[in-house]
């Protein structure tokens, strides 16, 4: 049995890393952890991807280190003498617990072979929070990668159902629970629409749906600017309605550009297409009448536990995770993944009592908590 208050490590992109919400989690993960009583550090990546497979402008943010948040920027991916020297580090500080980020194969290598020779010291209990199991984007070793990976850990937490159900593609019997990923309420307070809008320059008469994040493939962004066009074609006139786009580019901008400019739809855009950073995420998300996620595939979304810290209902396509977070006619509506069902669904979103969509998200959220993610993981760490 593990004593009551723990020496915890958890290994995953921190500052100065840009990781967007899997740097965001882990920071406010441990921030939790320590103020439960624990003893908390993060081991994070030096090098975390290679300049040539980074698909975005800068893997860095020039945003202040958290003060409260022990970081050891350690970890080069792609150097295996990098990984016995961590791995040999780790052990050494003996940790009764060390949560692992996973969400892409390509870091199998590297924390497997860490978590193997922490192994070693026959104390440690590995838990991992696996973001995805299968990834969005498949190549060629991405299930040999992934066994690697999965061998030293003792058990496993998911926040979605098929996250869950490809785990048990790769391993029937080790430990595993389904936990709810918690609200991301470490980005300010929730402003008004009016301020919001104000500081972003956006009418408030306007009606504004949002596709916020990091602009990739699986993420549907295409399909979307589609069904902005079909939008702009209905019959129902004076909608007034825009897309807000806020994130940066990890896709080629040419494509999106060019699509733009066929379906003539870019008066009904307005394009932030920088990397958005922690200070400013609240004044878009505030200044939305529903934030959109059109994705074609998911597990989860770090943009959902946004949403409902802020109260932005949702428009999401019925794929993977996501109608398992935002439940229909309750916190938003479900289209599929397809531009004409969004398009639908967004219309027929600003015909809806959106008060009825705000009070739901209210009571909702009260059930998404970090301390119930720490308490799993402990149920995990102290299982036999």
């Amino acid at each position: 049995m593990l004593p009551t208050l723990h020496k915890i490590i958890i290994i995953g992109p921190a500052h100065p890393l840009r990781g967007g919400g899997i740097t965001t989690f882990n920071e406010r993960l441990a921030r939790q952890f320590k103020n439960e009583g624990h003893q908390t550090s993060i081991f994070s990546f030096s090098l975390q991807y290679p300049n040539f497979l980074f698909p975005g402008k800068s893997q860095f943010t020039n945003e202040q280190a958290p003060k409260d948040i022990d970081i050891h920027t350690r970890i080069n991916s792609i150097n295996p003498l990098n990984w016995i020297g961590v791995g040999k580090e780790i052990k050494q500080i003996n940790p009764d617990i060390i949560i692992v980020r996973y969400w892409i194969p390509l870091m199998a290598p590297c924390l497997g072979t860490i978590l193997r020779i922490v192994k070693k010291n026959k104390h440690t209990k590995i838990i991992c929070i696996a973001d995805n199991i299968i990834p969005h984007e498949k190549r060629i070793g991405d299930k040999i990668f992934t066994r690697y990976f999965i061998k030293p850990i003792d058990a496993f937490i998911t926040m979605s159902e098929q996250v869950f159900k490809d785990l048990r593609l790769f391993t029937k019997n080790k430990k595993a629970l389904l936990v709810p990923h918690p609200l991301y309420d470490n980005f300010g307070d929730k402003i008004t629409k009016k301020e919001a809008r104000e500081y972003l320059g956006i009418n408030i008469e306007e009606k504004i749906i949002l596709f916020f994040g990091f602009i990739r493939k699986y993420k549907g962004l295409d399909i979307l600017l589609d069904a902005m066009k079909q939008i702009q074609n209905s019959k129902i006139k004076n909608q007034n309605i825009k897309l807000l786009i806020a994130g940066e580019f990890y896709d080629d901008r040419k494509l999106y550009d060019n699509q733009i400019e066929k379906l003539g739809i870019k008066e009904n855009l307005i394009l932030h297409t920088d990397f958005i950073p922690d200070n400013e995420v609240k004044n878009y998300l505030c200044a939305a009448d529903a934030l959109i996620q059109p994705y074609r595939n998911a597990t989860q979304s770090g943009v959902t536990p946004l949403a409902y810290h802020f109260e932005i209902p949702m428009i999401v396509t019925n794929v993977g995770g996501l109608p398992d977070m935002v439940l229909n006619n309750k916190v938003g509506l479900v289209a599929e993944a397809t531009a004409t069902s969004i398009a639908e669904k967004i219309l027929e979103y600003f015909t809806m009592d959106q008060n009825y969509f705000h009070k739901n998200l209210i009571e909702e959220k009260k059930k998404i908590s970090w301390s119930k993610m720490v308490e799993s993981i402990l149920e995990l760490a102290n299982s036999k």
